[in-house]
């Protein structure tokens, strides 16, 4: 993978679309007009706020830019058709919807998927379907403040080498806040109905997560999609390629993802004995849970 960026002293990979370092007179129109080249709902970015938009894409982390935004990967809209040729046979009429909400038997929004992918016949008359979730990474860290500074003055040999709350990806918040969530409440009741399912990720936070199952695509109801960001020199930009996908069984991966790496039970049966023993001496839960607290 080539670095994002020819200046690694700093976290900034792509800022309103394009590498710090790429002073073309497009990348600076982009800058100055706050806007987004990979899709948006409006021509502008909208990442954070609507005013005052956190117009970074991709952070730099360990000599590789890493997507923070969602809105990334919609360059092309490359991660549609590669789901679709996954979804759907060959020659299928289709199209895509954007933030369809689902709900449960009693009503209950189960959340909003983020695309789905509908068949449809020759009269507009919807055949089939499947959805498609995307998936960026949290951050750790300040990251507004290196932003503010660029712009300031957006050079391309920007730095910032502030130690104290440097952005990096937080991928253990990205999946146990939000993939596996999403994948429990919405995977599961399309599961049911027997519907196919896309989840694009980068590599980098696909790779954070347990092994999974795999299976031929003929027998796949269920694909991980993963892309990275590869330098185009002679146009001094990132392009979004798809590196490989991963074909599984839902109820087989789901098992992996949700499921907690186990700690030690010698630690927790000596937790437990230390409970025991304080109860016994006349303690009571409260002074237990102050214990607690303050290990």
């Amino acid at each position: 993978m080539i670095s994002a960026d020819k200046n690694n002293n700093q976290p900034l990979a792509e800022v309103f679309g394009f590498p710090i370092y790429n002073q073309t007179e497009r990348a600076i129109r982009y800058r100055e007009n706050k806007l987004c080249p990979f899709n948006n709902i409006v021509s502008n970015c909208t990442k954070n706020s609507i005013e005052f938009p956190l117009g970074v894409c991709s952070l730099n982390h360990k000599d590789k830019p890493v997507i923070i935004c969602p809105i990334r990967f919609r360059e092309d809209w490359k991660i549609i058709s590669d789901a679709a040729a996954f979804i759907f046979e060959n020659k299928t009429t289709w199209t895509h919807v954007g933030e369809v909400r689902l709900k449960d038997k009693f009503g209950k929004s189960a959340g909003n998927i983020d695309y789905v992918l509908v068949a449809y016949d020759d009269k507009g008359r919807v055949l089939d379907f499947g959805s498609l979730e995307v998936q960026s990474v949290y951050l750790s860290g300040n990251l507004t403040g290196p932003f503010l500074s660029y712009l300031e003055e957006p050079t391309a040999d920007f730095t910032w080498r502030q130690a104290l709350k440097y952005p990096k990806p937080d991928y253990l918040s990205s999946s146990r806040k939000r993939l596996v969530p999403q994948i429990i409440a919405k995977g599961s009741i399309l599961n049911q109905w027997k519907k196919k399912q896309a989840v694009v990720l980068q590599t980098a936070f696909f790779k954070t997560l347990p092994p999974l199952p795999e299976v031929d695509k003929a027998d796949a109801d269920f694909a991980f999609f993963l892309y990275d960001l590869v330098l185009i020199k002679q146009q001094k930009r990132l392009e979004i390629k798809l590196s490989r996908v991963v074909y599984t069984k839902f109820t087989s991966a789901l098992e992996q993802i949700a499921k907690f790496e186990v700690g030690s039970i010698n630690e927790f049966t000596q937790l437990l004995q230390k409970k025991l023993d304080a109860k016994r001496s006349g303690a009571s839960d409260f002074n237990n849970l102050k214990n607690v607290v303050a290990e």
